[in-house]
């Protein structure tokens, strides 16, 4: 995407995102406007990717200590301690393989790499499956080193991680 910028999201990109997320789901889990207000502060990076105006994505990262409480990013805070765990990424339907995935990694990379972080971890949904994303994340560098049942067995993800 020629045009294509990132920016901090500020508190004004929270309703367009929260739709954005939970019309992505389930790829990615529902948050609402409650939920993703919520979780913002916990998150070291927020960026929204915006391309003639419109918003086409967003990347949502933690780093190590945070007090966030998913189960993904606490298997990761014991199994690949020191990474900058990518909560969500999502990008626009209209907009995918439009690069817009692969600059919002850039940052998180550029982010990890400020943090004096030599890895970035995700996990990537099995079930339900989410074979699009598997292939970008391995596309990308991304090796699978573990797999997890969460939400109580309904979603099982695949583990993944990158130095950068």
């Amino acid at each position: 995407m020629r045009d294509l910028t990132l920016r901090a999201i500020t508190p004004a990109d929270v309703p367009g995102l929260a739709r954005l997320n939970d019309d992505a789901v389930p790829a990615v889990n529902e948050l609402g406007l409650d939920g993703l207000t919520a979780h913002l502060p916990e998150c070291d990076l927020a960026l929204l990717a915006e391309s003639d105006g419109l918003t086409v994505g967003f990347v949502l990262a933690v780093a190590p200590g945070s007090p966030y409480a998913s189960e993904n990013y606490r298997w990761f805070s014991t199994q690949v301690p020191g990474s900058l765990y990518v909560d969500r990424i999502v990008v626009h339907p209209a907009a995918h393989g439009r690069g817009v995935g692969r600059a919002l990694y850039a940052a998180v990379d550029a982010r990890a790499r400020e943090l004096g972080l030599g890895v970035v971890t995700c996990e990537v949904n099995l079930e339900p499956p989410n074979p699009e994303s598997l292939a970008f994340h391995e596309r990308l560098g991304f090796a699978r080193v573990g797999e997890q049942a969460t939400k109580g067995g309904s979603v099982v993800v695949a583990l993944l991680r990158r130095e950068v």
